[in-house]
């Protein structure tokens, strides 16, 4: 798959990429006065179409057709929805990306999202290190009320058990598990059920997921298969628990695990999909649950395969090619949206990842099976030129993806403003007297005027 951005191919036809592009004109951002929102019938994201602000009857009309033709894509959703899971490794649906499948991206992204909206970080709370609303409305707070989905469970992780000091205290809590209402189920075409994760939000946790050596996984116990290997602190903290403290609180896996096979025995007679969605840290999480769940087949109740996807934001590098030869053979699809400037999802395995695992022709280095490898297919984003805190950012990740064009067209004008006012300000020779000063002044102020206004 073709791209100017990427300088190398892809051997494997499962593990492609793409560069988003997106026509601005099929997808504005811009506010509807004249609109007025249905709950019953709009989607969290078509409500963003819906806020009020001045706008003249031709933008109201161009606005008008435009969510008339959003609620079409969504009303598809029925019955493409195993192709948007990946049934077919999303083939010709990244590059151009489908309306329909940016549409369930931003969704899981915002779920995604809720995880650190509802994260309490304040020292001096009650509820540190925890989630700060209760399960009945933390989608509410968050500001998903109308996401469709009830949250079922609450998921928390003990600390890895790495030697490196990390923060310690409460246990900390790491995301949630949720279904599809019913009345979801009818747009969905299918009983969702979605655990989504939070980033790593804390320096010590970054040194204790990212400073490890690959481990074999060892998930199945009937057959450890020792050459599939994952990153040894992001498998720790998936597996430590606090057996030995008061409350006893199970492992990261134990939870999820008991309450999936929860939920896919509660709706074995329904049309079922499990999504695991996930940012930074949290994707690495998510993919390892879903390895999991395929290889102990609870995907598979009464020989009816439910299909498992990741929806992966900004994620690192989990395991070796074997953990990622085996994820393909299980069926486990992976998404990841990277932003091609984001370092995290150059990690680990800087140097010793698939691309250096050997020659052309087949030709392996004999350490191929210890170097880090991605799983699944790549839809990549270009940020521009930011400050690198923001590069790994999920609301930056979704921002582009709503509004590719205003964002953008933002962070040019900003980039261009302040190099204007280093010109301006900065006593540069050629600029000293008031009169060029002034005319430098009102020129970047008329161009900024217009920028605005085109």
């Amino acid at each position: 798959m073709a791209s100017s951005i990427l300088s190398c191919s892809m051997p494997n036809p499962i593990m492609s990429s793409a560069t988003f592009i997106t026509d601005p004109i099929s997808h504005p951002c811009n506010s509807l006065p004249l609109l007025k929102s249905n709950p019953s019938t709009t989607t969290p994201l078509l409500q963003s179409y819906l806020q009020s602000g001045p706008a003249s009857d031709s933008v109201n009309l161009a606005r008008t057709r435009t969510i008339t033709s959003a609620k079409s894509v969504v009303s598809k959703l029925a019955s493409a929805w195993r192709e948007i899971q990946g049934l077919n490794n999303w083939e010709n649906l990244v590059e151009p990306l489908d309306p329909l499948l940016r549409h369930e991206i931003i969704r899981y992204g915002e779920l995604v999202s809720a995880c650190y909206k509802a994260f309490d970080l304040d020292p001096n709370s009650k509820r540190y290190l925890n989630c700060k609303y209760g399960k009945r409305s933390m989608l509410r707070e968050a500001g998903l009320a109308d996401s469709g989905y009830e949250v079922t469970k609450y998921i928390y992780a003990a600390a890895p058990d790495i030697n490196i000091p990390i923060q310690t205290g409460a246990a900390r809590w790491i995301g949630y598990v949720a279904v599809a209402s019913d009345r979801e189920v009818k747009t969905l075409g299918r009983r969702d059920i979605v655990i989504t994760f939070r980033g790593t939000v804390t320096n010590p946790e970054w040194l204790a997921n990212l400073m490890s050596s690959l481990t074999p996984a060892r998930l199945d116990p009937h057959d450890p298969r020792p050459n599939v290997k994952v990153e040894a602190g992001f498998l720790s903290l998936y597996t430590s628990n606090e057996s030995g403290s008061r409350f006893g609180l199970e492992s990261c896996r134990e939870q999820l695990l008991s309450e999936v096979s929860r939920l896919v025995n509660k709706h074995k007679d329904e049309e079922i999909s499990i999504t695991l969605a996930g940012h930074s840290m949290g994707s690495s999480l998510a993919l390892l649950l879903a390895y999991d769940i395929a290889e102990l087949g609870l995907n598979k109740p009464s020989n009816k395969e439910i299909p498992v996807t990741v929806f992966s934001f900004g994620g690192p590098r989990v395991g070796n090619s074997g953990f990622k030869k085996r994820c393909e053979e299980l069926g486990v699809k992976v998404l990841r949206v990277v932003n091609v400037n984001d370092p995290i999802t150059k990690l680990p395995g800087v140097v010793f990842n698939e691309n250096f695992r050997g020659f052309g022709g087949g030709f392996e280095f004999p350490w191929s099976c210890s170097c880090y490898a991605h799983v699944g297919v790549e839809l990549m984003l270009d940020f521009f030129k930011m400050h690198p805190s923001c590069v790994h950012d999920l609301e930056n990740y979704i921002g582009l993806l709503k509004c590719p064009k205003s964002w953008h067209r933002d962070q040019e004008l900003g980039n261009l403003m302040e190099r204007a006012k280093g010109l301006v300000l900065g006593g540069v020779q050629g600029l000293e007297s008031l009169q060029w000063r002034n005319a430098a002044i009102n020129m970047v102020n008329l161009f900024q005027s217009q920028w605005t206004l085109s």
